[in-house]
């Protein structure tokens, strides 16, 4: 897509969200074949504002892991004004999520497809890693 700089990171946030989406259901199907009710239930746990807000603070938190520009994105998205708001989640976390989601948008139109999926796959190793705990912690 040419002059995709020029999109806002709302924009960028909506394609991220479609990708996001899309990497989570793939690797949800990797696993045993289960009931399409089963997939999505696996699937909401990585694709909502909680998993995708904590998924970008365990990359920014990991020293050197984000470049500037991608630092910079993420600063952007967050401090866009959205006039939506997340059903569940507080406002805090719904900006971090759409930072996320602008940081995957950006990451695909710019042809970073490596980091791309660098990027999806850390996040869906830093969810695992949090449901792991939460399911520990429940028993």
């Amino acid at each position: 897509m040419e002059n995709f700089e020029n999109l806002s990171p709302l924009a960028l946030a909506f394609l991220g969200d479609a990708i996001h989406t899309a990497f989570v259901r793939c690797e949800v199907l990797k696993g045993e074949k289960e009931k399409l009710n089963t997939y999505h239930t696996r699937a909401k746990n990585f694709c909502n504002a909680s998993a995708q807000a904590n998924a970008l603070e365990a990359l920014e938190n990991k020293p050197n892991f984000l470049t500037e520009t991608e630092k910079d994105i993420v600063r952007k998205a967050r401090n866009t004004h959205n006039k939506h708001s997340a059903k569940n989640f507080d406002e805090e976390t719904y900006k971090k999520a759409t930072s996320f989601e602008a940081l995957l948008g950006f990451l695909y139109l710019s042809n970073q497809k490596k980091r791309l999926e660098e990027i999806l796959q850390k996040s869906v190793e830093i969810q695992q890693k949090s449901q792991k705990k939460e399911d520990e912690n429940a028993n």
